[in-house]
């Protein structure tokens, strides 16, 4: 079941560049965290890859459903949800993307393809 996050934890996520994260292995154990943007739309806070879609953090979050987070010194539980079928929030999320990573370039626009949008996740506090 998921919670809300609160105000502190979107103002992290929606000023700091990265977060880290973490997806289990088969065996129920994390790998290592591994940094990532991070942008929040609304209430959501969501991520993307634009690449190891099936390895690597992303694949085993979506096969878990679920992953952890780092936020400072704080280890947070998170549900992981497909998104990427909703246009209407996929546009709100690039444009997220792009307001907050823009000054970032090229590496700002593979984000926001549409390769990268496929991989949209929503993450939502474990309660």
């Amino acid at each position: 079941m998921g919670a809300d996050w609160s105000g502190d934890e979107l103002a992290v996520m929606q000023v700091d560049d990265e977060l880290e994260i973490a997806a289990p292995r088969r065996d129920g154990t994390f790998g290592g965290y591994v940094p990532i943007w991070v942008v929040r739309s609304g209430a959501g806070i969501y991520v993307r890859t634009w690449y190891r879609r099936d390895t690597g953090w992303f694949g085993r979050a979506v096969r878990a459903g679920m992953a952890r987070i780092r936020l400072g010194e704080l280890d947070v539980d998170v549900i992981v949800d497909d998104v990427a079928a909703d246009a209407e929030l996929r546009l709100a999320i690039d444009d997220a993307y792009r307001a907050k990573y823009g000054r970032f370039g090229s590496a700002a626009e593979r984000m926001v393809a549409a390769d990268a949008a496929q991989t949209t996740l929503r993450l939502t506090p474990r309660q």
